[in-house]
């Protein structure tokens, strides 16, 4: 499927490197050690569901959701001159 000078199978590394490269930073995100009881950034309660599930979770639902939008790929893997132009 590539095209050019590539090798066949390029189209197909470059998916497999993006998706490497964000699996591994949404595990070194991921927060370890004791839960906090109160969120850091509102201090609403954090229930103890939430808690267990998370260990060292220090914000509420309403307050990661915030803090949990995609982070744009520094790297440009795609080829096409489209991609290049934005």
């Amino acid at each position: 499927m590539a095209g050019g000078w590539t090798r066949d199978g390029a189209v197909q590394d470059q998916i497999d490197d993006t998706v490497a490269d964000a699996v591994l930073a949404a595990r070194a995100s991921m927060p370890t050690g004791d839960s906090e009881p109160f969120c850091v950034i509102c201090g609403d309660d954090i229930p103890e569901g939430r808690r267990r599930a998370i260990p060292g979770v220090g914000t509420c639902v309403t307050c990661q959701s915030g803090r949990d939008r995609p982070l744009a790929s520094a790297f440009n893997r795609r080829g096409s001159k489209d991609s290049q132009l934005r």
